[in-house]
């Protein structure tokens, strides 16, 4: 089992990761708690809330609660489902959330807890790649139909349990999503990381593999947290490829495409940014053929129009008087923040699509 240890202004946390974890949780979680409730999605509850539940046997009240998987589940509507069964549980100050599955279930479980009796201790037990970023930072919250993420505040976890097992059941799609905020984190801290990445076939990765790029996107995504909690400066470059992607998935629908493949295509849009604007010289051509030989769809830029783009990134969290900022490289692992005027960001979506489409 590994472990890293983020510090933030509230306290300090562990990120463990190993195998089996599930299975072991007693031995994590302090016996003070007067009740647990789990917090699942429908499909993640097929797999492993049995589990959960099992090893924590000998705590006096575990409760569960299921939302259908999905991001449409990170809703007001679900958000107050959440609350009404804290509230039928007659949950108390020393109660524990814990938020078993992906992203989705993280974010929506996170900020149950963080206003439940104006917050209470959760846990993340996270069950996909993607969720190796999300889990950590303690950054929570719901969508708004016109955005991702607008509804929300930081609260960290009093600790995240990362059982790798079970991500062996996750299909290719969540594959992809995971390892767009994998390669995010290495576009941002590491040359020889990324080219590695780069040459890296998704259907191929070993279990090892796996552990380590895990590893190194927490550790990135810690060290940036404990110097910048609350994106005042440098926690912006998280946000790395995620202004575009924030606009996808909020106009083709939320669950559409996987949130890591929205920033996966976002990052390329970046990466074009940069080079054509800003006079970078990223390995843009490189990139593209690792989203070619993995299948993230790429494609998906062909249905949107860019006027439409704009729009939405307006609502962007980097937005100031509504002038758009963006996460840009000058190279690999050298992010800065920079407003781009609106008429360049529009020809230069029009040129990507243009070359997505083979016009």
């Amino acid at each position: 089992m590994a472990s890293v240890t983020v510090r933030s202004s509230s306290h300090d946390y562990e990120v463990l990761i190993g195998d089996g974890l599930r299975h072991n949780l007693s031995e994590f979680i302090s016996s003070d708690y007067t009740s647990i409730l789990v917090i699942t999605d429908s499909t993640v509850k097929d797999h492993y809330l049995q589990d959960v539940k099992g090893s924590l046997s000998e705590a006096a009240s575990v409760f569960t609660a299921v939302v259908p998987a999905g991001e449409s589940s990170k809703s007001m509507g679900r958000y107050e489902e959440l609350l009404d069964r804290c509230v039928e549980l007659k949950l108390d100050r020393k109660s524990l959330i814990i938020a078993l599955g992906g992203g989705m279930v993280g974010d929506l479980a996170g900020f149950v807890a963080s206003t439940y009796l104006r917050g209470i201790d959760y846990i993340q037990m996270p069950t996909t790649i993607l969720a190796h970023d999300s889990s950590v930072g303690g950054k929570v919250a719901i969508n708004h139909s016109e955005g991702k993420n607008l509804i929300g505040s930081f609260y960290h976890p009093v600790k995240v349990i990362y059982d790798i097992e079970t991500i062996q059941t996750l299909p290719e799609s969540e594959i992809r999503s995971g390892y767009g905020e994998v390669i995010k984190h290495a576009f941002l801290s590491d040359d020889e990381w990324t080219r590695r990445l780069l040459k890296a076939n998704l259907s191929e990765l070993s279990v090892d593999q796996l552990e380590s790029d895990l590893m190194k996107g927490i550790q990135v995504k810690a060290s940036i947290v404990e110097k910048d909690e609350r994106e005042a400066g440098i926690r912006k470059y998280l946000n790395l490829g995620h202004t575009l992607a924030h606009a996808i998935e909020a106009e083709l629908g939320y669950g559409e495409i996987t949130h890591g493949e929205a920033v996966a295509v976002g990052l390329l849009f970046m990466m074009k940014v940069s080079n054509d604007i800003k006079g970078a010289q990223l390995p843009i051509q490189a990139y593209k053929e690792w989203l070619d030989q993995n299948h993230y769809p790429i494609s998906v830029l062909t249905r949107i129009r860019p006027e439409r783009m704009l729009e939405r990134m307006m609502f962007d969290k980097k937005t100031l008087r509504r002038k758009i900022n963006f996460v840009l490289l000058h190279e690999l692992s050298d992010p800065y923040v920079e407003e781009v005027e609106e008429e360049k960001l529009l020809e230069q979506m029009s040129l990507l699509i243009n070359e997505v489409s083979g016009e």
